[in-house]
C-alpha cells in the first residue's frame, strides 16, 4: 500500500518536473519571431509550407476559424471514405470489410474531434491501412488542430497577432507532436509494447490448442495515442490489453504522456502573455481539482462493493471488479481520473464497474473539463472559465470586467454564455432522447440509476471528446453512431469557433492602464475564485442530473 502510494507521488512529480520546460520550450516553437528551433525544423516545414502552398500570412479570427473548420471536414471525408471502402483497399491481410455508412460516420467524426469514441473493436473493425492511414493520421492532426488554435487564443489575449492556421498547425506536428512521439515509441517497444507489420500471431495453449492473437504496430499507436489526448486503442480493450500496457512502467508512462500537453499549456500561456504567475496559478488550481478527486476516488475503490460484501465475500483488498490485477487499485484509479481529466479517453480498467462515487467523479472531470482538459481545446475552456470568473468579480465591485488590460464587454460574455450552454444542452438533450426512445434504450443493459448515468457518460463522452465510456451500454446501433457523431461534432468546434471570436474581439482592443483598483488575475486569491466559478457555474448545471444518476446508487447500494 505505501509503496503503491508513493509511486504516485513520484509519477506526480516527475509530470511537475516535466511541464514547466515543456511549456517554455512550446512557447518558443509557435514564436512569431525567429528562433533557433527553425535551424532544426524549418528545413523540413519550408517543403510542407511550398507543397501545400501556405504562405506566412496572419489571419483574422473569421478566417483562422474557417481555415480550421474546412480543414478539418475535409479530412472527415477523407478519412470516411477509408473507412468506407477498406475491404477493396490493400494492407488489409485479414479481409476486414468496410464500415457500415453509420459506423465510418461515427468513426471519421470521432478521431477527427479527437474524441476517439470506439462503437467498434480495433483490432477486428479496421484494416491495417484504416489503423495506418486514417486512425494515426487523424491522431497528429486532431490535436495539432486544436493545440493551434489555443496558441491563437493565447496571442488574441496577449494583443498580438493571432497567426496562420496552417503554419500553427504544421508546427504542433512537427515542432511538438512528432518528436516526442518518436522517442516514446522506442521506450514503449523496449517495454514490452509489440511493433510489427503482422496483424496476427499464433501461439499454442496449454491444452495444446493453437490461439490466433490480434497485433500490430502498437508502439508508435500507443505513443500518439496517450500524447495526443487521443485515447482510442488499437485493440478493443485498449490499455488494460497486455499488448498496449504490458506493465506498470508502461502505465506510468502513458499517464505521462496524458498530462504532458494538457499540464504544460498554463506555463506557455504565461510564457507568451508575459506574465508567467498567470499560468502558474491556473497549473495549480487544477491541481488542487485534480488531487481531491483522484483521493476521493481511491478512498472509495479501498470501500469495496457492498453488493460482494452481501454474498461474503471480503472487502479488504478493496474493489478489484473490473481491474487488472498487474495494476491494482491504485494505478487503476489514478490512470481512470487521468485519462478522464485530460479528456485522453484510454482506460485501464473497465469504468463500468467503478463504485458510484468514483464512477461519478470521472463523469465530473469531464463535465467540468477545466481539471487540465484535452491538448488545446481543454485550454480553451479553462480559459472561458476564467473570464467568467473575471466578469463576475467585476459585478461584484462594481468596475467593468478586465482581463489582460483589455475590457470584458457585452460582445465578448454574450459568446462566452452560448459556448457554456452549449454542453450541457448536447449532453442533457442527447441522454433525455436516448432514454425516451426505443432506438436508445434498448442498448441499455442496466435498469435503474446505473442505466442512467451509462446514457449520460456517453453523450459527456461525445460532447466533451473524452472517447471512453461505461462499457456495459450497446452503443453499436445506427442510433449511437449517428446521434454521438453529431455530438462529436458540434461539442468539438462550436467552443473552438465561439472562443475564437473572443480572442479576435479582445486582440482589436485597446490595453487599459492598470490602476490600484483593477483586480489581479495571478494571485492565490484569483485562483480560489477560479476555483469557486468552476464549480458553482459548471458543477451545478449537471448537479440534478448527478442526483439522479451516480449519488441515488451510491444512496441505494
Amino acid at each position: 500500500m505505501v509503496f503503491t502510494i508513493l509511486s504516485i507521488i513520484l509519477t506526480l512529480l516527475l509530470i511537475v518536473l516535466l511541464v514547466i520546460p515543456m511549456g517554455n520550450y512550446m512557447a518558443v516553437a509557435f514564436n512569431e519571431h525567429p528562433t533557433k528551433l527553425d535551424k532544426i525544423f524549418y528545413p523540413v516545414e519550408k517543403w510542407i509550407y511550398k507543397l501545400g502552398g501556405i504562405k506566412n500570412n496572419t489571419q483574422t479570427w473569421k478566417q483562422y476559424a474557417l481555415s480550421m473548420l474546412a480543414a478539418n471536414s475535409f479530412m472527415i471525408l477523407l478519412v470516411y471514405l477509408i473507412f468506407r471502402f477498406q475491404g477493396f483497399l490493400p494492407l488489409n491481410p485479414n479481409h476486414i470489410a468496410g464500415m457500415s455508412p453509420d459506423f465510418a460516420f461515427n468513426t471519421a467524426i470521432s478521431f477527427m474531434t479527437n474524441t476517439n469514441l470506439q462503437h467498434y473493436s480495433g483490432e477486428s473493425g479496421l484494416s491495417l491501412l484504416s489503423q495506418l492511414i486514417a486512425i494515426i493520421y487523424m491522431m497528429f492532426v486532431a490535436p495539432a488542430s486544436a493545440l493551434a488554435v489555443a496558441i491563437a487564443f493565447i496571442r488574441g489575449l496577449a494583443g498580438k497577432r493571432l497567426g496562420s492556421f496552417f503554419i500553427d498547425l504544421t508546427r504542433s506536428i512537427t515542432r511538438v507532436l512528432l518528436p516526442i512521439a518518436f522517442v516514446t515509441s522506442f521506450i514503449f517497444i523496449a517495454l514490452g509494447v509489440p511493433q510489427t507489420m503482422n496483424t496476427t500471431m499464433e501461439a499454442e495453449t496449454l491444452e495444446g490448442d493453437v490461439q490466433t492473437i490480434a497485433t500490430g504496430p502498437i508502439g508508435s499507436f500507443l505513443s500518439i495515442k496517450e500524447l495526443g489526448n487521443n485515447g482510442g486503442g488499437y485493440v478493443g480493450v485498449n490499455s488494460a490489453h497486455p499488448f498496449e500496457n504490458p506493465n506498470t512502467l508502461s502505465n506510468t508512462l502513458q499517464i505521462i504522456l496524458m498530462f504532458l500537453l494538457p499540464a504544460s499549456i498554463p506555463i506557455t500561456y504565461g510564457k507568451i502573455i508575459g506574465n508567467k504567475k498567470q499560468g502558474k496559478v491556473l497549473f495549480i488550481s487544477m491541481a488542487m481539482i485534480f488531487l481531491v478527486f483522484l483521493s476521493t476516488s481511491l478512498y472509495q475503490e479501498y470501500q469495496g462493493n457492498p453488493a460482494f460484501t452481501k454474498m461474503g465475500l471480503s472487502a479488504e483488498n478493496g474493489s478489484m471488479e473490473g481491474k487488472e490485477v498487474r495494476f491494482g487499485i491504485v494505478q487503476s484509479v489514478l490512470f481512470a481520473i487521468t485519462t478522464t481529466a485530460t479528456e485522453t479517453g484510454a482506460v485501464n480498467t473497465m469504468h463500468d464497474t467503478l463504485t458510484p462515487i468514483s464512477g461519478m467523479l470521472t463523469l465530473s472531470n469531464m463535465l467540468l473539463n477545466t481539471v487540465y482538459g484535452g491538448v488545446g481545446s481543454g485550454f480553451i475552456n479553462i480559459m472561458m472559465y476564467v473570464l467568467i470568473a473575471v466578469f463576475l468579480s467585476g459585478l461584484m465591485v462594481g468596475r467593468t470586467p478586465e482581463f489582460l488590460g483589455k475590457k470584458i464587454e457585452g460582445k465578448e460574455m454574450k459568446l462566452i454564455a452560448v459556448t457554456l450552454l452549449i454542453s450541457p444542452c448536447l449532453i442533457l438533450t442527447g441522454t433525455a432522447l436516448a432514454l425516451f426512445t426505443p432506438l436508445g434504450n434498448e442498448g441499455i443493459s442496466n435498469p435503474g440509476f446505473h442505466g442512467l448515468t451509462q446514457v449520460l457518460y456517453e453523450f459527456t463522452s461525445s460532447v466533451n471528446n473524452n472517447g471512453s465510456g461505461f462499457e456495459g451500454l450497446g452503443d453499436a446501433t445506427p442510433f449511437w453512431n449517428i446521434s454521438t457523431g453529431v455530438a462529436m461534432f458540434i461539442g468539438r468546434f462550436f467552443p473552438l469557433l465561439t472562443m475564437l471570436a473572443v480572442a479576435g474581439s479582445l486582440a482589436s482592443k485597446n490595453i487599459v492602464p492598470e490602476t490600484a483598483g483593477t483586480f489581479k488575475t495571478d494571485t492565490s486569491l484569483f485562483g480560489g475564485l477560479f476555483i469557486g466559478t468552476v464549480f458553482i457555474v459548471g458543477a451545478l448545471t449537471f448537479f440534478p442530473v448527478l442526483v439522479l444518476g451516480p449519488i441515488a446508487e451510491f444512496l441505494t447500494w
